[in-house]
């Protein structure tokens, strides 16, 4: 028996593991098709679900109606579903909620329940912005009525302008909806509502850029780049280039081949702080016709240039993660910049990783894919040399200039956080009018407090962590619940009232280089600085301009940016990222600090870096300072390889949590004995370790166990993985998620 023409299927985005099936009203047949929304009864709640397909059944029995079809546009094609079924296998997510995170936010009907019954009201960001305009219409000539004297005075401005928005009207007139009411009923204007793109790109303005002359290497790339995008098939390039060394001419030049073919293009890069120097590139080179997509702008920008996408009227996408949903067609090439960086993982939720899945989309749509990197991750340069990527090497920077000289200082015994090399260096680097960086992956002012009485450090009551001091704010800080109590204030364990400051952060830094230049214009990029819109642009803008004389700060300032007038870098406390209790302490270390290190001499004047660290004989810490990468990278493979961890391994990480510790221990030991039970019964070669605490034992109030499976065999591990999700049963006061490929072990 066929299946009936009007059951279809469904995904919700619940946290549930299959799809429903639906029945359609005649008259909603020819609208209720793949691709669109529609708003469904579940329970007894109204919910939005995502059509799929009609539906693989002639089961008719107990099925409900769809109430209404929400969307006359598709939102996806067939091939990007094909995509996210993908990531909900591959994730062990369900698929509603992939699609919930593919789709911009706020466009899905949130159903609410009180006293009057359910009612649905579209989120803000779901609404395209639409502007009231007002004209002078021919028409108008020969009416002879007259309005009162305000209403003429704003018939006289829309008569001179031609056209005018009611918003403008409102900033001459104040509030003048009761003229303007009136003039309309006269038939003495017309008013006509419009739909407007909330423009990104509005506070931006770029000089026109030219290609620029390619140097051997560079030219050697572009060729194989461009020689797969003639050929339109899927090709996976690794492109190694040292810092300084013109990758993103490389980019731009094979963007712009990709678009004379008439492909689009898709660029995905870590962090918010690299959008405006990048789109700033972009814009300069292309003009128009690019979209950008990331986690600063409003909900509503964020629809319109997801519309703007869908439409076709960007064939250029920019954009940090979530970008790699971006409804693009026809891409010929993805190009992952700073493929290195962690932020690319999706921490919570959907925990996928950007890197990966681009090169899982470009795989389906036949596209060149460039991961590029001056210090690529040890699993990247694995597959370069087992050829599963193709590597793309540029080992010198453009122009020949030099790589940085960097000199490394030890800090034992000192007790003052800028050492004589480094304040002399800096004192002489401003004094000749060139620009320094400053960092340090730690903000505040103080590392924590401690009390001089009983020695007890302050510490955050909602996680194992202390509270960090910032002096500006007068508070210390929790952060990662964002707990604050007044600071210095008093001991909770004993009274005391006098707290000591250990450690340092960025804030402290600054206070310290006022002090040694106090004529210097500073500025800090971190967390605490950065959080208000524009607040990125505005602080690289300074630096750019030359504005600035300093710039300090954690991670952001590391890396992408381009600052011709910096000669010296400063690193302080360069083993910081060493103590963290992960497998890839050592990776990160070397990629941080050598990105620091490469922002020092890209201009005409030659580099010096000061990295200042307690311990100088770490192979991480020397390898960045000599520019040895492939020696750092033969040791951490060797490492990796006696450890059983990535390349050599896949893993998969249990986050077992709950507010009750005993309860937690509980279901973290049933969780790995039924995982023990089932990689006997399968005789997989599955290493199960744990359960153990969280390195964070207790988060936001919630204490956390953790259990890490690795196995040699991708297929053997997401086997093992599927058979505990269906034996496993839910338990509403324990949460357990699984991260497939995790890179935070915290």
């Amino acid at each position: 028996m066929t299946a009936p023409s009007n059951i279809i299927e469904i995904a919700i985005p619940l946290y549930l593991d299959k799809t429903f099936h639906y029945l359609v009203p005649d008259t909603m047949r020819e609208l209720a098709i793949t691709g669109r929304r529609a708003l469904v009864p579940f329970g007894n709640r109204k919910l939005t679900g995502y059509i799929l397909d009609k539906a693989n059944t002639s089961e008719i029995l107990n099925l409900k109606e769809i109430i209404e079809v929400l969307d006359s546009e598709l939102l996806w094609t067939a091939g990007e579903l094909l995509f996210y079924r993908w990531i909900a296998s591959y994730y062990l997510h369900p698929l509603g909620e992939v699609l919930r995170s593919a789709l911009p936010a706020g466009i899905n009907v949130k159903s609410r329940k009180g006293s009057s019954g359910d009612e649905e009201t579209p989120l803000a960001g779901g609404k395209s912005a639409r502007h009231e305009k007002f004209y002078f219409p021919e028409s108008s000539q020969n009416i002879t009525r007259q309005p009162g004297s305000k209403a003429l005075e704003i018939l006289t401005v829309i008569k001179d302008a031609g056209e005018i928005s009611a918003a403008d009207l409102r900033k001459r007139f104040g509030t003048c909806t009761p003229q303007l009411k009136r003039l309309t009923e006269l038939g003495m204007c017309r008013m006509e509502e419009r739909e407007v793109y909330r423009d990104p790109f509005k506070n931006f303005s770029t000089k026109r850029d030219e290609p620029r002359i390619l140097h051997t290497h560079q030219k050697w790339a572009l060729e194989a780049i461009t020689g797969s995008l003639d050929e339109q098939n899927f090709a996976p390039f690794l492109l190694y280039g040292v810092t300084g060394s013109g990758k993103t001419e490389v980019y731009l030049q094979a963007i712009s081949h990709a678009l004379n073919i008439g492909k689009s293009a898709l660029i995905l890069i870590p962090e918010i702080a690299l959008t405006p120097q990048l789109t700033s590139s972009f814009q300069a080179r292309f003009a128009s016709g690019i979209a950008i997509l990331h986690s600063g702008l409003s909900d509503g920008e964020r629809y319109d240039e997801w519309r703007r996408i869908r439409r076709g009227l960007a064939r250029i996408v920019i954009g940090a993660r979530s970008a790699i949903f971006a409804p693009l067609e026809k891409i010929g090439i993805i190009i992952v910049d700073e493929e290195h960086e962690a932020s690319f993982k999706q921490s919570e939720g959907l925990r996928y990783n950007a890197r990966d899945l681009a090169l899982v989309r470009g795989r389906m749509e036949g596209a060149a894919v460039i991961l590029g990197s001056a210090t690529p991750l040890v699993t990247s340069i694995h597959a370069a040399a087992e050829r599963r990527l193709k590597l793309l090497e540029l080992p010198e920077r453009v122009e020949n200039r030099p790589m940085p000289h960097v000199e490394l200082v030890g800090m034992k015994g000192q007790k003052e956080i800028f050492s004589s090399s480094l304040s002399s260096n800096l004192t002489e680097t401003y004094e000749n009018g060139h620009q320094a960086i400053v960092f340090l992956n730690r903000r505040g002012f103080a590392t924590f407090l401690v009390c001089t009485d009983c020695g007890k450090t302050l510490t955050c009551p909602n996680c194992s962590v202390t509270l960090t001091y910032h002096r500006q704010r007068r508070q210390s800080l929790c952060h990662y619940c964002d707990y604050a109590v007044p600071a210095p204030g008093i001991c909770p364990s004993c009274g005391g009232v006098t707290l000591s400051e250990l450690g340092a952060g960025t804030e402290k830094l600054e206070h310290d280089l006022k002090e040694l230049l106090p004529t210097a214009r500073i500025l800090r990029m971190d967390s605490d600085t950065t959080s208000g819109k524009g607040s990125h642009e505005r602080l690289l803008s300074r630096m750019n301009e030359g504005t600035a004389d300093i710039l300090i700060g954690t991670q952001m300032i590391a890396k992408g940016h381009d600052f011709p007038k910096v000669t010296l870098v400063g690193v302080v406390n360069a083993e910081a990222s060493l103590g963290m209790p992960d497998f890839r302490a050592a990776e990160r270390t070397f990629q941080l600090l050598s990105q620091v290190i490469g922002r020092a001499g890209r201009g005409e004047t030659a580099g010096n870096v000061v990295v200042q660290a307690y311990d100088t004989t770490h192979y991480a810490i020397r390898a960045a300072a000599e520019h040895d990468a492939s020696g750092f990278y033969k040791q951490e493979l060797e490492f990796r390889r006696e450890a059983g961890y990535p390349p050599y391994a896949y893993l998969a990480a249990f986050a077992i949590s709950g507010l009750s510790e005993q309860t937690v221990e509980k279901h973290a030991d049933l969780t790995a004995r039924l995982l023990m039970q089932l990689k006997s019964e399968l005789k997989f070669r599955i290493e199960v370790l744990g359960p153990a605490p969280s390195p964070i034992y207790r988060l936001r109030n919630r204490f956390r166990r953790q259990i890490l499976l690795k196995s040699a065999n991708r297929n053997d591990l997401h086997r093992l993985l599927s058979l505990w999700r269906q034996q496993t049963t839910i338990v509403s006061t324990v949460r357990i998620s699984v991260d497939i490929d995790p890179v935070d072990m915290m």
